[in-house]
């Protein structure tokens, strides 16, 4: 599967939040805005699942057009994929 460019910048994104909450914990600020920080890198982690499992659904959709049960597998694939990410 090739990835989105939008799911990888998300990702460097997300790198460079998780790179700012250490640096704050070394800094020792206050545990409230780490945790703010935190709760954002868990949001945009979600999202990226999202949208990394979409983009793929949309694509196995595509290669089993006509195939009932096939498509069927992926969709509950798909779902099973972000049931487990929680």
């Amino acid at each position: 599967m090739e990835y989105d460019v939008k799911a990888m910048n998300r990702l460097k994104r997300i790198d460079g939040q998780l790179r700012g909450v250490l640096r704050m914990m070394d800094e020792g600020k206050d545990c409230k805005d780490v945790i703010t920080q935190l709760s954002a890198i868990r949001s945009g982690v979600d999202r990226t699942i999202g949208v990394i499992v979409a983009d793929n659904l949309v694509e196995c959709l595509k290669e089993n057009e006509g195939n009932d049960e096939k498509m069927n597998a992926v969709v509950e694939e798909a779902i099973n994929l972000v049931v487990k990410s929680r």
